[in-house]
């Protein structure tokens, strides 16, 4: 009995499970474009509200899927020094999307109802995954990297951290003002609906050819490009109550803040996979989208506190500071070299 008592244990040991592969980046694009297309026609096919609420959520989980892959697989796709130009492509879809996409929607409405704009999109999103089925190459999911690499996260590195920091600072701010514009530029320029539109249609002009050339500085000096553009956006929107009170000032300022705001996306991104390295590129990809739609809506809805207790006089103040800080958190990130 005693000799029982003191005979070592064996240990257990425990049969390793493979782990599971993730599934290939090109026909995971394929499947969330097919998951847009059903849910936009579940939109337009929608018997009550119920449905048409789930199928915008099926819309939000598809594109925030679409952003998280499409954004990271610029170094995947080029050679390294076409890294920059085709990050700004892959984004400038952003920005384009943004000029054209609204209009596009208001005329398919009034001409066949917004069930036919929802029809619309659903074609179209088949139609990007059939070409992305044709023309994508494999795109299997990047090995995990060993070591100590694994054991220290990406996110808790001081440079993504310090570029996470930034995309909100400068989203929230951007929202926060952008999306009650068409009541400031109303109020402090005195323009009617048809100028308010062309206005916005300058910005985002403004924000296609900001994305194309913050996307060619970004890969040389991504914390110098984050640096002017938020400064660029500061100035913008601070000056709106002052230089804005003619068409012609609202149009100088909507040109800049176009310009400023469009590189944003690139200019982050551009960074992120700079500190990230290519093993992590995926998964700070994906918590850069997180961060940038959690702040769009962060944005908006202080942007509609602010409103609904000091009134619109207030919003440029409040982006402006917000673009400061983000000016602030960049020089003091390079000067540390982070």
């Amino acid at each position: 009995m005693d000799a029982d008592r003191h005979r070592p244990r064996r240990r257990r040991v425990r049969p390793v499970r493979p782990a599971r592969r993730a599934p290939d980046r090109g026909t995971a694009l394929v499947v969330l474009m097919l998951l847009l297309a059903a849910a936009n026609l579940l939109a337009a096919c929608e018997p009550n509200f119920g449905v048409l609420l789930a199928a915008l959520v099926l819309v939000g989980l598809g594109m925030g899927g679409v952003w998280a892959l499409a954004a990271g697989l610029a170094p995947r796709l080029v050679p390294p020094d076409s890294v920059g130009a085709a990050t700004s492509l892959i984004f400038s879809g952003v920005a384009a999307a943004s000029v054209l996409g609204v209009p596009a929607g208001a005329f398919v409405q009034a001409s066949a109802g917004w069930r036919a704009a929802f029809a619309a999109v659903a074609v179209l999103a088949a139609a990007v995954a059939a070409a992305m089925a044709a023309l994508l190459p494999r795109l299997p999911a990047a090995e995990p990297a060993s070591g100590a690499r694994t054991a220290r996260p990406s996110r808790g590195r001081p440079a993504v951290a310090t570029g996470l920091a930034v995309t909100i600072l400068l989203v929230t701010g951007h929202f926060a003002a952008y999306t009650f514009v068409r009541p400031v530029l109303e109020e402090t320029a005195g323009l009617g609906p048809g100028g308010v539109g062309a206005l916005l249609l300058l910005y985002g002009v403004a924000g296609v050819a900001g994305n194309f050339a913050a996307g060619l500085r970004a890969p040389h000096a991504p914390r110098a490009t984050l640096a002017v553009l938020a400064a660029g956006l500061a100035a913008a929107v601070v000056l709106v109550p002052v230089v804005g009170t003619t068409h012609a000032g609202a149009s100088v300022l909507m040109v800049v803040w176009g310009l400023a705001y469009g590189g944003v996306s690139v200019g982050v991104q551009t960074w992120l996979l700079a500190a990230s390295g290519p093993d992590d590129a995926e998964r700070v990809t994906a918590l850069f989208v997180g961060v940038f739609n959690g702040s769009i809506a962060l944005g908006a809805f202080a942007g509609g506190l602010v409103t609904d207790t000091a009134g619109t006089g207030p919003l440029t103040a409040v982006a402006a500071a917000l673009a400061a800080a983000a000016l602030a958190v960049t020089l003091t990130a390079a000067r540390r070299g982070r």
